[in-house]
């Protein structure tokens, strides 16, 4: 059964380009003096959490910060690569917020809502002048202004970067504003910490319960509000590119207290990864997308050809992407540029011991800049050896930290060589169902980051993850969360004594008591890796209905034996990696059934979201826009069961159109 009835996106009126300016000229605010009478919890301290509780402490209120790790600079935000898109312009090749905004929907399929892209587009400039004042090394031109690369599914440059790690150099800013109020006493810094589940007093978010993961206590924290900003929930796969500890719980814990979970079929299968080289891997690395931006990604034009990618003549490679999209070529977006790597593979064109991989080179890049740096130094009559010596120094210097990282792993140089990559499980545009403010269906209760499912429809586009994260943190959530605390000035302390806060610890505790009872013969692990291969082949870069309704019945059933079999090693009141792992898996085997069921009930490809029977001539996706326009929100009732309701997806101000990057 599906119904729209209770959803309300809450977007304000006006024009596109004037919605958020009158709303945060009008908005509710809250005075200083009672800022400081109001509790907020941040779980989760990424890029999205840890700029959330740094902003929202600096303007007074009284925050919590909950994360599982050691510490906030452990968040998998620091994977990231590549860079982070704004609006600049810097590059002066016609660049503006309405090109990001309209990159962004048509990159996502034309299935993310309007206002909020647009609002992202407005306030990416912001992001990096915050950035630059915390002192992030982004890389810069000659002249000193920010450099700025190109990554997919756009034709202008505007993804700033610091090297391969702007990640890592992102979440160190956010991490200074963060313990700059935590030295201050404006925020209660909870490291090893876990939230197992939502605390809801009538119908209202006052807090959560979070287990001390060094101790095994449980604890009970209340707040006026509740933020969820805990990353995505690609381990559902088992193999990915996320960090070994990302995972659905908190968001999970949400849903099943009444929080709807938005499309969680749209999975994003990142192209430029390192192939998995056997049965032993818990884990995938990335190489960044920015390497489509100078290396050109091709395979042989025989089939089943062995030799090394060196030794295969020019005139013998197929630039499948260059062939394919000549208008976008190897910058196609992350879904296009993932599907046709598979179907070379899939036709027998793969390269390496396992076939299922393709070639990222960079010996043109070489050339070009080598060639660059001769003319710049006016040497007319440099050997092609030394071009490539120059050439090199240049790739290492934008690259080097990314071509040591996969000389490390796979023992090959790639400076000799050309990379080999395959398709692997990156981001989930999937997440909790957010309005305009980033607040759940459970008031009082708000999503940022990736652990909503706002801003990128069906597909994102690369480097536009560390700029959602932050703009949510800094500068949407800061002025959203006044419009509900604004009428919570009245409500006082809440005490976790309350009723509710007692009989949530005990659902909790009876939980992770059954775990540790169950006493079976299969370690959590070997669930896991079982429930990753049903959803790779059955829910992965294609599905199917045959295969999808299969994978409904197997995770049933995987589901079934897992409370029966499980074994957890430890005790309760310990430091138990074995016990938190557990209770990861088994909600990543519920997450599992919804992503199938949802991929089930949308008859259309867009995307991330790949079926079979939805294709057109050429392969590509095929959308229904006359009847899958909407954003797909599950409500959970029981046990393998859920309602649908639908938002329906108005654009005003785009014209909607089938993608083309060609």
């Amino acid at each position: 059964m599906a119904t729209s009835s209770r959803l309300d996106a809450r977007i304000p009126q006006g024009s596109l380009e004037d919605k958020w300016k009158k709303y945060k000229s009008s908005v509710p605010l809250v005075n200083p003096a009672n800022k400081r009478n109001i509790e907020v919890i941040v779980v989760g301290t990424g890029l999205a959490g840890a700029s959330a509780a740094a902003t929202l402490a600096e303007m007074g209120y009284k925050v919590k910060a909950f994360c599982f790790q050691d510490s906030p600079r452990r968040a998998h935000s620091i994977a990231a690569q590549g860079g982070i898109n704004a609006a600049k312009n810097y590059q002066n090749d016609g660049d503006s917020v309405h090109r990001l905004f309209y990159d962004t929907i048509k990159g996502g399929d034309y299935r993310s809502r309007e206002a909020n892209v647009h609002r992202l587009a407005e306030v990416s400039g912001n992001i990096i002048d915050q950035c630059v004042a915390q002192g992030v090394p982004f890389a810069r031109e000659y002249g000193g202004l920010l450099s700025n690369r190109s990554f997919g599914g756009v034709q202008v440059q505007r993804t700033f970067y610091a090297a391969g790690q702007t990640g890592q150099q992102l979440l160190l800013g956010a991490y200074s504003g963060l313990q700059r109020q935590v030295g201050m006493g404006t925020i209660a810094m909870y490291n090893r910490h876990e939230m197992l589940d939502v605390v809801k007093i009538d119908g209202k978010c006052r807090g959560i319960i979070a287990r001390n993961l060094i101790t095994g206590e449980l604890e009970r924290h209340s707040a006026h509000a509740v933020l969820l900003c805990t990353g995505g929930y690609g381990n559902v796969f088992y193999l990915s590119t996320n960090a070994m500890g990302s995972n659905v719980t908190a968001a999970w814990k949400a849903h099943k207290r009444g929080a709807f979970f938005a499309n969680p079929c749209f999975t994003q299968i990142h192209p430029t990864c390192i192939p998995v080289s056997g049965e032993h891997q818990s884990k995938l690395t990335l190489m960044s997308e920015s390497l489509r931006n100078d290396g050109r990604i091709w395979v042989p034009k025989k089939q089943n050809d062995t030799r090394p990618g060196n030794e295969i003549p020019e005139e013998e490679r197929d630039y499948y992407l260059e062939r394919r999209y000549p208008a976008f070529g190897n910058l196609v977006p992350r879904d296009i540029a993932s599907r046709a790597a598979k179907e070379r593979c899939d036709a027998g064109y793969g390269v390496g011991s396992s076939k299922l991989a393709v070639f990222l080179d960079f010996s043109a890049a070489f050339h070009r800049y080598g060639q660059g740096e001769a003319n710049k130094n006016n040497i007319t009559n440099a050997s092609e050896a030394q071009i490539l010596e120059w050439g090199k120094a240049v790739v290492k210097e934008k690259y080097g930290n990314l071509f040591d990282m996969y000389k490390q792993i796979t023992g090959e140089d790639p400076y000799e060589v050309p990379m080999r990559i395959y398709p692997a499980v990156h981001y989930t545009m999937g997440g909790l169902w957010v309005d305009y403010n980033l607040m759940t269906t459970v008031p009082g209760l708000y999503s940022l980051g990736e652990a909503n499912f706002s801003d990128h429809g069906a597909n994102r586009l690369g480097a536009s993850a560390l700029m959602q994260g932050l703009a949510d943190g800094y500068f949407v959530i800061p002025i959203t969360v006044g419009a509900y605390l604004a009428g919570e000035i009245r409500t006082g302390k809440i005490s976790t004594d309350h009723e509710a806060f007692v009989q949530t610890e005990k659902e909790v505790k009876d939980r992770i008591e059954k775990l540790i009872s169950i006493k079976g013969n299969t370690s959590p692990e070997l669930f896991h890796r079982r429930l990753g291969k049903i959803m790779w082949d059955k829910c992965g870069m294609a599905r199917n209905e045959k295969g999808l309704k299969e994978a409904i019945v197997e995770i049933r059933a995987l589901r079934e034996e897992f409370w029966k079999d499980v074994k957890v090693m430890g005790k309760i009141g310990d430091f138990n990696p074995e016990l938190d792992k557990a209770n990861r898996v088994a909600d990543f085997i519920e997450l599992g059934e919804l992503m199938c069921i949802d991929a089930l009930t949308r008859n259309e490809s867009c995307g991330g979201h790949f079926r079979e029977e939805y294709q057109t001539e050429e392969g590509e996706a095929l959308r229904d826009d006359e009847n899958f326009m909407f954003v797909s929100a599950w409500e959970h009732i029981a046990t393998e069961k859920w309602e649908l309701h639908k938002e329906d997806l108005v654009y005003d101000n785009i014209k909607i159109a089938q993608r083309s990057y060609k």
